[in-house]
C-alpha cells in the first residue's frame, strides 16, 4: 500500500507548458474579447482557432473524454490538476475544448446517443464548431424534476414538446437543446421524464428573454425558453423513454466536480492577490501583512483553499476508481457544498484587504463574488447537496440504545468491569 501526492514527471511537463500557454497567450483574450461562445464575433474566433490549434497538437484536446471519444483518456485526477490552470480564465476551457454545458452535453451524448445522433450533433460538439445548452430547469420549479411542468407527448409518429424552460445556459450561441420533460404522467419522475435533443431552428422554439449572473449585458446568456408545441421526430429522443432522470445524473455528476476543478484556480487567483496585497499595501504602522488581523485572513485562506482542494482531488481518484458516479455521490455532494463557500470566503478577505479598490470595477472581486454564489446554484442549490451528504453519511450508521449513547461513561464502565472481572 502506497500514497501518492506527486504528479508523473511526463504529465506534470504538460501541466508545465499549459500553465505558461495559458498566462502567456489565453488569459490575454479575457481583456480583448468578451463571450468565448460567441461566434459571431470574427476577430476572437480568428484568434481562437491558432490556440485551440496548438492544444490539439500538444495531445491536451477534450481531456475529459476517452480515446474512442477522440481524447487522452486521462481520467479524472488528471483533469483536475489541468482545470486548477484552465479555471484562471474565461476563455482557457474552449480553448482546450472542455467549455461547459458542451463537456457534460458531450458526455451523455456518448453514452446514450444513437449513431446518427452522434454524428450530427456530438461529433461537431467534440471539433469545437457548434455549442450546445442543457434545457432543464423551470421558472416555477427550479431543478426540482417533481415539479416540472414541460411535456412531450406523442403524436404520430413523433412528439410535441410544450412548456418553458428558465436559466438554459448558452441559449444564445447554441445550435442544439438537450431538454428534459414529462412523457408520463401516470410515472414516477424517476421513470415518467424523457431527454430529447432539440435543434435551435425548430420551429416553436421561442427564447423569450436571455439573462446573466450580475448587470453584464456581455454576459447575458442564460435563456428563458418556451416551447411552443414544438414537433419533433421520434428520433429526437435522447436514450431511453422514462430516462430523463438517469441520464441528467450522469451528466450532473462530471458537471459538479468540474465546476469545482475550475474554481480551485479561481480561490487561488483570489489568495495570491490577498498576499499579494498584503505585502505591497502600507499602513502607518508597516505593511498589511504585519498586522494580525491580515495574518489570520491569509491563514484561514490557506487551510480552508487546501483541504478544498484535497477534497476535490479525493473525489476525482474515487471516480476513477469505481467508474460510477453514484458510487461518488456523497463525496461529489460534499465538494458541491464546500465549493461555493470556500470561494465565497476567500474572495471576500481578499476584496476586504484591497479596500475601496476590491470592490470597484478595477478589480476583478465582484464578478468573483457572483460567481461564487453561482457555484451554490448551479446544477442544484447548496442546501439539496447538503441533505444528500447527510442522508449518504448516516446509511454508514446504525442506531444505538434509545435512553444511553454508545459514549454513556457509567454504562461503558460497567462492561468494562464485566469484561475484566474487577467487582469494584
Amino acid at each position: 500500500m502506497s500514497w501518492d501526492f506527486e504528479t508523473d514527471a511526463e504529465y506534470q511537463k504538460l501541466l508545465d507548458w499549459a500553465d505558461e500557454f495559458v498566462r502567456t497567450k489565453v488569459e490575454p483574450m479575457d481583456y480583448v474579447y468578451k463571450n468565448p461562445y460567441d461566434k459571431s464575433d470574427k476577430d476572437a474566433v480568428a484568434a481562437l482557432k491558432p490556440l485551440q490549434k496548438e492544444v490539439k497538437e500538444k495531445g491536451l484536446w477534450a481531456c475529459h473524454l476517452g480515446p474512442d471519444l477522440g481524447g487522452p483518456g486521462y481520467g479524472q485526477v488528471k483533469l483536475a490538476l489541468l482545470n486548477e490552470i484552465l479555471g484562471r480564465s474565461n476563455w482557457a476551457p474552449i480553448v482546450f475544448g472542455c467549455q461547459a454545458p458542451d463537456s457534460g452535453n458531450a458526455e451523455i451524448l456518448a453514452h446514450y446517443a444513437t449513431d446518427d445522433q452522434k454524428k450530427r450533433y456530438l461529433q461537431p460538439l467534440l471539433d469545437g464548431e457548434i455549442h450546445s445548452c442543457y434545457s432543464m430547469t423551470e421558472p416555477q420549479a427550479g431543478a426540482d424534476p417533481a415539479l416540472f411542468e414541460t411535456k412531450a407527448v406523442r403524436d404520430g409518429d413523433g412528439w410535441v414538446l410544450s412548456g418553458e424552460k428558465w436559466f438554459s445556459s448558452n441559449a444564445p450561441y447554441s445550435e442544439f437543446f438537450i431538454v428534459m420533460a414529462v412523457t408520463d404522467t401516470e410515472k414516477s419522475t424517476y421513470h415518467g421524464q424523457s431527454m430529447f435533443i432539440v435543434p435551435k431552428e425548430t420551429p416553436g422554439v421561442e427564447i423569450i428573454r436571455s439573462t446573466g449572473a450580475g448587470p453584464d449585458p456581455s454576459h447575458q446568456s442564460h435563456s428563458y425558453i418556451r416551447y411552443n408545441d414544438v414537433r419533433l421526430p421520434f428520433d429526437a429522443l435522447l436514450g431511453d423513454e422514462g430516462g430523463a432522470f438517469a441520464i441528467a445524473q450522469t451528466r450532473l455528476g462530471g458537471g459538479r466536480i468540474h465546476h469545482a476543478m475550475r474554481t480551485i484556480a479561481q480561490c487561488r487567483k483570489a489568495f495570491d492577490l490577498m498576499c499579494e496585497r498584503a505585502l505591497s499595501r502600507r499602513t502607518r504602522n508597516g505593511k498589511l501583512a504585519d498586522l494580525q488581523m491580515t495574518q489570520q485572513k491569509i491563514a484561514d485562506s490557506w487551510i480552508e483553499f487546501e483541504q478544498f482542494r484535497l477534497l476535490v482531488l479525493r473525489t476525482a481518484w474515487k471516480i476513477d476508481k469505481y467508474q460510477d458516479y453514484m458510487k461518488v455521490r456523497k463525496d461529489i455532494a460534499g465538494v458541491k457544498v464546500a465549493m461555493a463557500k470556500v470561494y465565497h470566503d476567500i474572495v471576500q478577505r481578499s476584496m476586504q484587504l484591497h479596500g475601496a479598490l476590491g470592490i470597484s470595477g478595477e478589480m476583478p472581486f465582484s464578478e468573483m463574488m457572483i460567481a461564487a454564489q453561482v457555484m451554490g446554484i448551479a446544477d442544484g442549490p447548496t442546501e439539496v447537496h447538503q441533505i444528500t451528504v447527510a442522508k449518504q453519511v448516516l446509511r454508514d450508521y446504525e442506531a444505538g440504545d434509545e435512553r444511553w449513547p454508545s459514549a454513556h461513561i457509567p454504562t461503558r464502565t460497567a462492561e468494562a468491569r464485566k469484561l475484566l472481572g474487577v467487582d469494584k
